[in-house]
């Protein structure tokens, strides 16, 4: 029986088609665009370095990469072919030559083809269900396919198993009504750690012409798809990806982007514009989302998460349109809206890196709310041995923010995260608090200016960060002597604790002001970018130009800030940080800054640290929680996935729990549906009772007469 297909045609495969391989030209003067690229990044990127033959095969690597992730389509010998000029194409960028960029899309092209009359045939043939095998997902180190043999078992491999993945989606899953759709492990795999996510690997809700589809069609059509998206590559977009490829060499945050995008880059800054309330950047194939905005729809509505990646938009109840491989501002001009409308989005979590689902969520446009993105303060009460109880403050800050919109910049009464900070902890001491926590989990960062400003309030003055420019080093300080709080204090943090947030966390870890308390490391982002316009209808390079270091003289690129004080967390085994990414640029020293520290809690560390460990250890809810984690770090490990549907469907009940898992790494604790308060939070509070009596019992010691006084 031959396959039919029930094709639907998302919004951006509605263009002219060229014939296979061919590109729409542009009206760019693409060589003097690439020659000035060529000429900059070696120039205004922080680290200088040379374009030469190191960033010509890196590059190379980059762009081939980024069209076949999978390493499913070219061949090797394709490859062995492209390689000869891998070497040259520094060269060839100077003169502004991008025909191997050109060339390399026309080949991929000309194997696209081939393999679409190849799953077409397979799919006719059908698969033996029963053999025991494995299928590899995780094809980002794996060899390209020695000869047609070698490939068409790959692919015979790869379709068997979006073939079983789609049996079980409609066998266990049938009655989940929050079930969205299953997906072959391999696409997931290939969505998560590589640069481009093929339209037929990444499935969408199961809405009624999808229901009425056999597996066959079902994996044909979305090939179809796919085969229509790249088809639909112009110049313009080529462009983009070849010389990002360039840029990216140099660090993963440096990109280029074309005229048509450059419009758009606010979303990298301002969430709020987007009409969802998430940062956005392109993850080659994309939008990934970088933050979630306190108090935007996405932060109110809480299902999408720092890490997802949109594949899809649709409007309310509309057909959704495939973003992969499109443009970052071309995937932003259908996510934005109109106020109170309904953006549909559909994402792959980024809790699941070996693959089971997509998942579709619907969020209503609205501005960024800062009440809710502001900080906010409670008392929690911690049961002493005596049954009485101590006070101790928790301040969460969500975001470092500054509000200036209202008429200018120098507004006094604008909206700042500093000054409610300064309020909430003057309120928490009127209450009588012995201790006082700062929760700067999940904060990504924000104003430079609030950092410094809140992390002065609990030291006296003296340097708060270092930023390194090409120029020099600038040391940053906090000049007023004003201490708000000098009691004993925790920060809290986590993996998605970065930029601002790791700025104060470093800071109050040097001045020995604050013990840190979280997971093994915080995200790790230290670097600052600037976009640097390259003239009239050339686009811009977005660049990394300055880094941040901390008064000790260390980076808090790519290590972050280590915790004086580690809790497990879902986050540590999962591939989120700086150190994650490819290019990701070294952790450094530069001289450190004057400064005197406090006397600090260092003594006091050792205790507090086997007190925490030897209270988890006793803790069963902890130990749930760790075992649950361990089963979470063993997925992210695991690289194959077998390809028997009865083994498949027998591991299909313990995957649903892993999503559970996975998902609830990211929730707050108000979000916790399992438990009912914040396990991480809970032991922090013990910590800080802890510090406490150790400085109570240091102080009646301090103060007890001498022999020679009694």
């Amino acid at each position: 029986m031959r396959v039919k297909s029930t094709l639907f045609v998302f919004a951006l495969l509605a263009l002219p088609m060229l014939g296979i391989g061919e590109l729409e030209k542009s009206d760019l003067d693409v060589k003097k665009i690439s020659r000035t690229v060529a000429y900059s990044l070696p120039v205004f990127h922080l680290n200088q370095l040379h374009f030469d033959e190191h960033i010509s095969t890196n590059a190379f690597d980059l762009y081939i990469n980024s069209l076949d992730p999978s390493r499913s389509y070219f061949l090797q010998s394709d490859i062995d072919t492209f390689s000869q000029e891998a070497g040259l194409l520094h060269k060839q960028l100077r003169k502004g030559d991008i025909d191997f960029a050109r060339n390399a899309y026309e080949i991929l092209m000309q194997r696209i083809d081939n393999r679409m009359t190849f799953i077409e045939q397979q799919l006719e043939k059908g698969f033996d269900l029963e053999v025991e095998e494995e299928f590899l997902w995780d094809r980002k180190d794996a060899p390209w396919p020695k000869n047609e043999a070698e490939w068409n078992d790959l692919w015979r491999k790869r379709l068997k198993n979006e073939y079983i993945a789609r049996l079980v989606s409609k066998e266990v899953y049938a009655d989940d009504t929050n079930h969205v759709d299953t997906v072959s492990s391999n696409a997931l795999a290939e969505a998560e750690t590589e640069n481009t996510n093929d339209v037929a690997q990444t499935e969408y809700d199961e809405d009624a012409e999808d229901a009425n589809l056999s597996p066959e069609e079902f994996i044909l059509e979305r090939y179809k798809q796919f085969q229509l998206t790249m088809e639909s590559f112009d110049e313009e977009l080529i462009l983009q990806r070849y010389l990002s490829s360039f840029s990216l060499v140099y660090d993963p945050h440096s990109d280029y982007m074309s005229p048509s995008s450059v419009e758009d880059f606010d979303i990298n800054m301002k969430l709020s514009l987007v009409g969802i309330g998430a940062m956005l950047r392109p993850d080659d194939g994309t939008a990934r989302i970088v933050r979630i905005i306190p108090g935007g729809p996405a932060d109110e509505d809480g299902r999408l998460k720092a890490g997802d990646k949109i594949v899809a938009v649709a409007q309310g109840d509309e057909e959704p349109v495939s973003i992969l491989h499109w443009p970052l501002y071309k995937a932003v001009r259908l996510i934005r809206g109109e106020k109170d409308s309904t953006v549909v989005l559909t994402v792959i979590p980024a809790s699941d890196r070996s693959g089971t689902r997509t998942k579709k969520i619907d969020i209503v446009r609205d501005e960024v709310k800062l009440e809710e993105q502001a900080a906010k303060s409670e008392i929690k009460d911690v049961e002493l041995d005596d049954g009485s109880f101590r006070k101790i403050g928790v301040i969460t800050l969500p975001d470092f923010y500054a509000d200036f919109s209202a008429t200018s910049r120098n507004l006094a009464d604008a909206r700042r995260a500093s000054t409610d900070v300064r309020r909430l902890t003057r309120e928490l001491q009127k209450k009588g608090i012995e201790g006082l926590i700062l929760d700067l989990r999940n904060n990504g960062g924000g104003s430079l200016v609030e950092a410094i400003d809140i992390t002065g309030q609990f030291i006296s003055s003296g340097p708060i960060v270092q930023v390194k420019e090409k120029k020099g080093v600038q040391v940053l300080p906090d000049a007023d002597p004003t201490v708000e709080y000098d009691g004993p204090m925790i920060v809290l943090v986590n993996r998605l604790s970065a930029s601002a947030s790791e700025i104060l966390a470093a800071a109050l870890q040097d001045y020995k002001r604050a013990i840190i308390v979280g997971d093994r490391q915080t995200h790790g982002k230290g670097t600052v970018q600037t976009l640097m316009p390259l003239g009239d209808k050339k686009g811009s390079l977005k660049l990394t130009t300055a880094g941040f270091y901390r008064i000790n003289g260390g980076s808090t690129q790519l290590k972050g800030v280590r915790p004086d004080i580690y809790i497990p967390d879902y986050l540590d085994v999962m591939d989120i940080g700086e150190d994650s990414l490819e290019h990701a640029l070294p952790w450094d020293t530069i001289r450190p800054a004057m400064y005197r520290t406090n006397d600090g809690f260092e003594a006091y560390l050792p205790a507090l640290t086997a007190q925490s460990a030897e209270r988890l250890a006793a803790n069963e809810e902890f130990q749930v929680y760790l075992a649950r984690r361990e089963r979470l770090k063993k997925r992210y490990e695991t690289k194959t996935v077998s390809l028997s549907l009865k083994e498949r469907l027998a591991e299909a009940e313990a995957e649903k729990e892993l999503d559970d898992i996975q998902s609830g790494a990211f929730l707050s604790e108000d979000e916790d549906a399992e438990n009912d308060h914040d396990l991480i939070l809970d032991e922090t509070l013990m910590i800080m009772s802890d510090l406490i009596d150790l400085q109570t019992l240091a102080a009646q010691d301090a103060n007890a007469p001498s022999l020679s006084e009694k």
